[in-house]
C-alpha cells in the first residue's frame, strides 16, 4: 500500500503493474473498499497496465490533511478527489473504472474533464451523476423499497445505527445487494476494517443526505455542483456493466441514462453477479477495460 497527498486528503492506494504501463484507476463504492478491485488489478497488471486503486475519503487509511475540512460525501467531492489524485501522480490521462460512489466519481471526471479520460467502465447505471434538483421525485415502489438505507441515513436513528452497528449493517447490505455472491467471513472482515476510519460515518451520512438536498455541501465545491446540475453528457468511450443479480440497482429493459452517453457506448449484463461487480466478476470487468484500451 502507498499513500500520497492529493487535494484535501492523504490518499492510501494500491498500485500494481509496471510504472510505465498505461494507467488505469479503479474506484470502489459504499460499503466496500479498494480490495474490491484486487483481482481486476492482478489481471490488468499481468497485461502491462499500471493499476491504481485508492481508498475513497472516509475509508481505510485515507485521511483528511486538516481538521477544518468539511467532511462531505457529496458527488463533487469524490470527483474532485479523483482529479487531485491524478494530478498528484502526474497522470494526464487514464482509463477509469468504478461502481457505486467510485463509478460516480469516474463519470463526473469523464463528463467535466474528458481530456483526462481515455475510456470509462461504469457499473450499474451507465450515467451515474446525481440529479439533485429532482431527487425528491418518487421512484417506483419496488425501487423505493430497495433504497431503504438512504432514508435510514437521513435520520438520527440511522446515524446511531451506522455508528453502533456498522459492520453488521454493511454485511447485511452486501447480502442484499449481491444475493448470489458467496463471500466468506475473511473477505468481509478484510474490507470491514476500512469502516473504522474516523470519518466513515460522517462521510456516509453526508453523502446520502446531500443527494436529496437535505444538507448543504462544501461551498468550495459549489462550482462543480452547478456544472453537474446541468446533467452534462459523457463523450468519452464507455462500457456499462450491470450485474444481473444486483439487489439495489437491477438492470432494466430500458437503458436508463444512456442518452447522456454521446461517445462509443456498449452495455453488458453480467450473469451471476450483483452490485459489487469487480469483486464478483473480475474477468468481465478486466475485459471491459481491455476492450477500451484496444480502441484508444
Amino acid at each position: 500500500m502507498k499513500s500520497i497527498s492529493a487535494g484535501v486528503l492523504k490518499v492510501a492506494y494500491f498500485e500494481t503493474g509496471p510504472e510505465d504501463g498505461q494507467p488505469v484507476i479503479l474506484l470502489h463504492g459504499f460499503p466496500y473498499d479498494a480490495r474490491a478491485h484486487s483481482a481486476v488489478s492482478a489481471l490488468l497488471a499481468a497485461k502491462g497496465f499500471r493499476c491504481l486503486v485508492p481508498f475513497l475519503r472516509g475509508y481505510g487509511p485515507t485521511r483528511f490533511l486538516s481538521l477544518d475540512t468539511m467532511r462531505t460525501g457529496q458527488q463533487a467531492a469524490i470527483a474532485a478527489d479523483l482529479l487531485a489524485f491524478m494530478d498528484a501522480l502526474s497522470i494526464s490521462r487514464a482509463l477509469l473504472g468504478g461502481y457505486d460512489w467510485g463509478g460516480r466519481a469516474a463519470c463526473i471526471v469523464a463528463a467535466l474533464w474528458p481530456e483526462r479520460v481515455e475510456g470509462l467502465v461504469s457499473c450499474g447505471q451507465a450515467y451515474n451523476i446525481q440529479d439533485i434538483a429532482n431527487a425528491w421525485q418518487p421512484a417506483a415502489p419496488e425501487a423505493e423499497a430497495r433504497y431503504w438505507y438512504m432514508y435510514y441515513f437521513n435520520t438520527e436513528r440511522g446515524r446511531a445505527g451506522l455508528t453502533r452497528n456498522r459492520r453488521n449493517l454493511c454485511r447485511h447490505i452486501w447480502s442484499l445487494w449481491s444475493p448470489t455472491w458467496r463471500f466468506d467471513d475473511a473477505t468481509f472482515a478484510a474490507t470491514a476494517a476500512s469502516f473504522d476510519n474516523p470519518d466513515f460515518v460522517e462521510i456516509v451520512l453526508h453523502s446520502y443526505r446531500h443527494r436529496f438536498g437535505a444538507v448543504a455541501g462544501d461551498p468550495t465545491l459549489d462550482d462543480i455542483e452547478a456544472r453537474l446540475a446541468a446533467q452534462p453528457d459523457i463523450e468519452v468511450p464507455c462500457i456499462a456493466l450491470q450485474g444481473k443479480d444486483d439487489g439495489v440497482d437491477p438492470p432494466t429493459a430500458e437503458d436508463d441514462g444512456s442518452w447522456h452517453l454521446k461517445g462509443p457506448y456498449e452495455r453488458k449484463i453480467i450473469a451471476q453477479a450483483g452490485h459489487n461487480l469487480p469483486q464478483e466478476a473480475p474477468e468481465a470487468f478486466a475485459s471491459a477495460i481491455l476492450s477500451l484500451a484496444a480502441h484508444d
